[in-house]
């Protein structure tokens, strides 16, 4: 029988996988607006991981761990600017929570 944390460790790594090959085009930002939380956040959930278990990691560490390639890689390939419209959604979904 799979182990529970097995299982979802299976789900992040397929979550991970599909922002980084299927889907680098969604922006951070439109996943802020729908899901309330980004590649960002993935980062600083596994950094703070990491380090509840024990293992040092940096931001720059666990960026690259959940995109795939230095951050800054990342935004010159994939990141656009937000859009007015963009930055007005995330305003408003910020107000409402």
């Amino acid at each position: 029988m799979t182990d529970t944390t097995e299982l979802e460790a299976a789900t992040f790594r397929r979550l991970r996988d599909h922002l980084m090959v299927q889907r680098p085009d969604v922006q951070n930002i439109d996943l802020m607006i729908l899901a309330g939380f980004c590649r960002n956040c993935l980062a600083d959930w596994y950094r703070e991981a990491a380090e509840a278990s024990g293992q040092p990691m940096t931001r720059d560490e666990a960026r690259e761990a959940v995109y795939g390639m230095p951050f800054a890689e990342f935004k010159a390939r994939h990141q656009a600017e937000a859009t007015p419209e963009q930055l007005a959604a995330f305003e408003a979904r910020t107000r409402s929570s």
